[in-house]
This record gives structure tokens, sequence and C-alpha cells, in this order.
């Protein structure tokens, strides 16, 4: 049974939900009506730990089980994904070069749009060659996150570098 629950994001309300064990869906929405509504669920408080945290820049990497649905092209392009650094991008014809289908740019574009778990799986972090190219969750979301992890990260090497050289 699905086990769910909204949270307020910065770019509107959004639904988690896990199988118990595992994040199964992180996207805008309401949780589904014939889901178990429940914020108090173990794995949804951390997960919302965790992304009250990233949002307010005191949190770059998620430690979170997950689990998404997908074909296994899709599920390769997810955990490439995972591997993009807090704070930099790739574009999708990167990635497809990174999983060894160099001319399946498009097809990466179309994974990242069935990504079942934003921001736990960074499809944000994936740009086309000219400009943002799209977002599950809208084109003012995306380049938020973006500017936000790059705010962020910025500051994080600023502090790293000041304590490095005093």
């Amino acid at each position: 049974m699905e086990i769910g629950c909204s949270i307020q994001t910065p770019f509107g309300i959004w639904v988690l939900t896990t199988d118990g064990e595992r994040l199964t869906r992180f996207v805008p929405g309401t949780v589904s009506p014939g889901a178990k509504h429940d914020p108090q669920h173990p794995l949804l408080k951390e997960a919302s730990a965790q992304l009250d945290a990233y949002f307010n820049g005191r949190l770059s990497t998620f430690s979170l089980p997950l689990s998404a649905d997908g074909t296994p092209f899709q599920k390769a392009v997810w955990e490439q994904l995972t591997r993009i650094p807090y704070g930099q991008t790739r574009t999708y014809g990167e990635i497809a070069s990174e999983i060894g289908r160099a001319s399946a740019a498009r097809a990466v574009g179309n994974a990242c749009g069935q990504n079942p778990l934003l921001i736990f799986i960074p499809c944000h972090r994936v740009i086309a060659v000219h400009g943002n190219g799209g977002y599950r969750a809208g084109p003012l979301a995306k380049a938020g996150l973006l500017t936000m992890e790059t705010r962020y990260f910025a500051k994080a090497v600023d502090k790293a570098n000041k304590n490095h050289y005093t």
C-alpha cells in the first residue's frame, strides 16, 4: 500500500510517497485518494526533514532509500543523474554519452520527464545545450532549483576557501 503526505516546497505543494521501505514518488501534486495519508511515517518524516535542510542550503546529498519504477533505460539514466554533483549540471547529450548511448539525448530527456522522484534523482541538473530544457515541475521550478544550488554551492566553496587559508 502506498503511504504518502503532502510537502510544502518553495515551488508549491508536492506529494511524497513510500511503499513502507523506500521513497517511491516526489512530484508536484497531492496524495492519491487510494493512498494512506501518514505524515508521521518514519521514512516520510526523515525525507521531509532532509528536504527542509536541502531547501535551506544545509544539505547537498540525500541519504534515503529510493525505489523508482521504470524501464532499464530509464533506470540507467536516473542512476547516472544521481552522480551529478550538487551545484553542477550536465547536458542531455552528456548523460547519454555517460551511459553509453551517445545518440540518445532525446531519450534521456524523456527519461528525465518520467522521473518519479524529483530532486532526490536530480533531473533538474540536466540541461539542454542552449538553455535549461524541460522539467516535470515546470521551468520556474527548474530555474529556481539550479539558482538555489548554485548560490549555496558558491557559499560553501567560499567558506571552505576561507577556512583553508586562515
